[in-house]
């Protein structure tokens, strides 16, 4: 499912909050992408891209890691903000295994600005 309606500030609060932590995130540590997701109940974790010579994860991926050492047991929602067209097959499953099919992914562009929405599916 994608939106057409991609203005961030149509976005309900609490997915703008997301979307602005991924950005912050991506500029503070100077990483290609930086993603936040939010737990079923309201908490939200932060995240950029791991790229260790052992070790390499997806902002999403790290941050999706981040809710489940912390105990959540399922996402509301997830967002990435990348120069990437979309959010990939591995970040939308790792979505998917914590959230279900159903959960919303907001991809943004550096700047914020929402590009599209897709389920985890």
């Amino acid at each position: 499912m994608t939106d057409t309606d991609t203005d961030t500030t149509a976005l309900d609060p609490e997915d703008r909050k997301i979307v602005t932590l991924a950005r912050s995130v991506r500029a503070r540590n100077g990483v290609p992408e930086g993603a936040a997701v939010r737990d079923e109940t309201g908490r939200t974790y932060a995240a950029g891209t791991v790229a260790l010579d052992s070790l390499k994860l997806s902002a999403l991926q790290t941050a999706v890691a981040m809710a489940v050492a912390s105990g959540a047991t399922s996402l509301e929602a997830a967002a990435v903000v990348t120069g990437a067209a979309s959010a990939s097959a591995e970040d939308r499953a790792a979505v998917r295994d914590l959230g279900g099919p159903g959960t919303p992914v907001l991809v943004a562009g550096p700047d914020g600005t929402v590009r599209e929405t897709l389920t985890a599916g």
